[in-house]
């Protein structure tokens, strides 16, 4: 796989990193972010397992097979929305990933379309192949021609729980005592995390129901800052 230019390029990037984050610091939050503390959240970010207001996504880097590319997270030059699913799922990871497409088309009404990458990371690897991954696109209307919407695939059911759980603290169990599909299901934590250009969360939002209105208008504010720098 070749990486992708725009995800690659690691030095650039560490060095508008530190004149972001040193420039930057709004509403009393910590340095290296855009928005006011999130007052949803329900517990302060060193508190929770995941990375979450002010904090750094940790490192991972992942193929994604639609795009015959690899996405390195230390080398993002966009704002981001990273969330785990798999696509298997009956109900929750849809409606999510419904919503997201949402504002990826408000995104791209906004003229925004080439500073934000939507960032979907299976940790079902075993079903989850480029073919399942291109009908779940197709399913929820995602725009793969856009450029911005790369589905993530770690290689491995155990490179899924390194990154996806471990990493991202985005919890999952797989179970064989469901309902809901044959085989094997999964329980897990629905998250999606909002990440500026430089690397640092935003938002963490739960749940399944995300507010389109409200992602697109933070996305906006944290594109708008970064292209005034």
């Amino acid at each position: 796989m070749k990486r992708r230019p725009l995800l690659a390029g690691v030095g650039t990037v560490a060095t508008g990193a530190v004149a972001g984050c040193a420039s930057r610091l709004f509403g009393g939050g910590p340095e290296g972010v855009v928005l006011d503390p999130q007052e949803d959240q329900i517990a302060d970010s060193e508190d929770l397992a995941y990375p979450a207001y002010g904090q750094s996504l940790p490192s991972f880097e992942l193929p994604a097979p639609l795009a015959d590319e690899t996405a390195d997270s230390d080398a993002l030059d966009r704002t981001a929305l990273v969330t785990g699913v798999f696509t298997f799922c009956p109900a929750e990871c849809s409606i999510l990933l419904r919503q997201w497409v949402t504002v990826q088309r408000r995104v791209a009404d906004a003229g925004l379309t080439d500073d934000v990458y939507f960032l979907p990371i299976t940790f079902d690897p075993e079903r989850d192949d480029a073919a399942a991954l291109r009908d779940n696109a197709e399913s929820i209307g995602a725009d793969l021609d856009a450029g911005n919407w790369l589905y993530l695939r770690p290689e491995t059911p155990a490179r899924a729980k390194a990154v996806v759980e471990d990493r991202l603290g985005i919890g999952f169990e797989r179970t064989t005592e469901s309902d809901r599909l044959p085989g094997y299901d999964f329980t897990h934590l629905v998250l999606t995390l909002l990440v500026n250009p430089d690397g640092v969360v935003e938002r963490a939002y739960r749940g399944e129901r995300v507010d389109p209105d409200r992602v697109t208008a933070d996305i906006e504010r944290v594109v708008s800052a970064f292209a005034d720098e």
